[in-house]
């Protein structure tokens, strides 16, 4: 090996430990920090997510319905008839905006549902 090829395996070593290293530092600090205000770290650690998977489910319909709307778009309505393949890739701009504006209306419904929710058994909590 030469120069440049030795430290990409010291690098990825020295990172990996780094990050591992800085996970359980911050995370003693926390507990530690709870223990000081009197809470227990316990109590936090397993607290249930309900909306977790609505969230997970819309994020992934949204991008799969972008997904469909910019192939329809692509294939029928932009000048490309028949859905053939053989164009420049002009429209692939297209793909990334509405798979991340369908994700992102995915998310908002979900905000909107978990929200309404809330609101409404905000008394009974």
């Amino acid at each position: 090996m030469h120069g440049g090829e030795v430290l990409v395996p010291i690098v990825l070593f020295a990172g990996g430990f780094a990050m591992i290293f800085g996970i359980v530092y911050l995370k003693t600090r926390q507990n530690l920090a709870m223990i000081e205000k009197g809470m227990n770290p316990k109590e936090f650690a397993n607290r249930p997510a309900p909306y977790k998977n609505l969230k997970w489910a819309l994020l992934l319909i949204g991008a799969g319905m972008g997904l469909f709307l910019a192939y329809l778009l692509d294939n029928y309505v932009l000048n490309n008839p028949g859905g053939s393949y053989d164009h420049d890739g002009r429209n692939v701009p297209i793909y990334f905006s509405l798979i991340a504006i369908g994700g992102g209306l995915g998310l908002f419904g979900s905000y909107r549902m978990e929200k309404k929710w809330w609101d409404e058994n905000k008394d009974k909590i």
